[in-house]
């Protein structure tokens, strides 16, 4: 049997140091496990992929490591080690997706009455808790609201506004944010050198913009161009995602621009013939011309956007050759049409 994994999966932090872009949740987690300062219930929220439940795994194994090091798990004790190969008995993850009946919470009240059988902390994860019925949310209640000192509830999901606010005031919120573009290339770059994977500047760049501040994604895509055993730049990344090239659009606004209807014609065939996605070729060129916008009204525009020089070079020059007036008559227009 293989032993290899996943990037994504190899490069999963495994203490809060390691986690990427979440700084201000980090500095806070590590020093309540540092100072003994648990809340009872924490809830993670945020959109996919940004380390909501790398975090909870992580949070499980400080509370409950032989040897924490200023509130980071130590992952070398028993404790720790038996957390990370997911074998432990005390540390439960659900996902509420399936398991999400008043008879599993019912389950879950029962397991609480009995003490830890190894570790010191008895932790629930439990994943896409908006999707537990409204019979297992009251259900939950109590429990939640005053568990045994030694359970913890960390609740974990990426729609927020789903949840019964009676369930949100019983638990310490964190909300957690897409990842900056910066993140996300220093995260790139480290693993290329590692994994001696040949990343080029622009390359890293596109596939930092296409991920839309997801860490998981990024990776995920960085380990399908490696594939190719060449050096990763922006052509290669377009071409293995299929959509996100923006030199068509650029082409079909110079086009209209010109008033040049064959080309408008001749570009829209090609992505059409290249099995393109028209929707989201449309909602490419809408953010073509949202970046003209910023370009042509902010001399800093480039610390703004996700561009490579190439990409900004271009645009400068669209941004040249339009009016404000008919610049805004345009996106309008494309915002009309969509």
């Amino acid at each position: 049997m293989s032993d290899y994994r996943a990037l994504y999966r190899k490069w999963r932090p495994e203490t809060f140091d390691g986690v990427c872009g979440q700084d201000a949740i980090i500095d806070i987690l590590k020093y309540e496990v540092a100072n003994n300062k648990l809340s009872h219930a924490y809830l993670f929220c945020g959109s996919r992929g940004t380390g909501k439940t790398s975090c909870a795994k992580i949070l499980a194994k400080a509370v409950n490591c032989l040897d924490p090091q200023d509130g980071n798990p130590c992952c070398k004790c028993s404790a720790c080690r038996s957390i990370e190969q997911g074998i432990s008995t005390d540390v439960i993850e659900m996902d509420a997706a399936s398991n999400n009946g008043v008879d599993n919470v019912r389950d879950m009240k029962d397991e609480i009455a009995f003490t830890p059988a190894e570790l010191k902390y008895r932790v629930y994860i439990i994943d896409e808790v908006h999707m537990m019925s409204g019979a297992a949310f009251n259900a939950l209640l109590k429990t939640l609201e005053e568990p045994p000192s030694y359970v913890l509830f960390i609740l974990a999901t990426t729609e927020y506004n789903k949840l019964p606010t009676t369930i949100v005031s019983r638990c310490q919120r964190f909300d957690f944010r897409r990842i900056s573009t910066d993140a996300i290339l220093k995260r790139l770059n480290q693993i290329s050198e590692h994994e001696g994977i040949d990343l080029g500047e622009d390359g890293a760049r596109v596939i930092a913009r296409v991920s839309r501040g997801v860490m998981r994604d990024a990776v995920s895509l960085l380990e399908l161009c490696a594939g190719s055993r060449r050096k990763i730049d922006a052509d290669l990344v377009f071409s293995v995602v299929g959509s996100g090239n923006r030199d068509s659009a650029y082409g079909v606004i110079e086009a209209v621009m010109a008033s040049n209807y064959s080309a408008i014609y001749s570009l829209v065939d090609d992505v059409v013939m290249n099995s393109g996605d028209l929707s989201v070729f449309w909602q490419e060129i809408i953010d073509s011309y949202r970046d003209i916008m910023v370009v042509k009204n902010s001399p800093k525009a480039k610390d703004y956007l996700d561009l490579t020089d190439a990409e900004y070079m271009r645009l400068s020059k669209l941004a040249e050759g339009i009016t404000s007036a008919r610049l805004s008559y345009h996106v309008s227009v494309l915002e009309t049409a969509f």
